[in-house]
């Protein structure tokens, strides 16, 4: 009926001129991985993807700082008392 747009090519294109697109991918691609094969079958390491995740945290703060949407980030930090910083 036409109400299911497919994904044209240039928004797979305009994410990964993303400054922090490779850091997203790779974020992605630990999580789902932890998620696959260990969270699933009971085996919850937290530490898993911290490394990923604070370098891609730490791109996206540099550069949303022009954009006010730092605020989300700062709300994290807030939700996640383990993070420091």
């Amino acid at each position: 009926m036409g109400l299911l747009k497919k994904k044209d090519s240039t928004s797979a294109s305009s994410s990964s001129t993303s400054p922090c697109a490779d850091l997203r991918n790779a974020y992605h691609s630990c999580f789902n991985k932890w998620y696959s094969e260990k969270f699933v079958k009971g085996q919850c390491d937290k530490e898993e993807c911290v490394a990923e995740w604070d370098k891609y945290r730490d791109c996206l703060s540099e550069n949303l700082d022009g954009k006010l949407l730092t605020r989300m980030l700062e709300l994290d930090g807030e939700l996640n008392p383990t993070k420091q910083g």
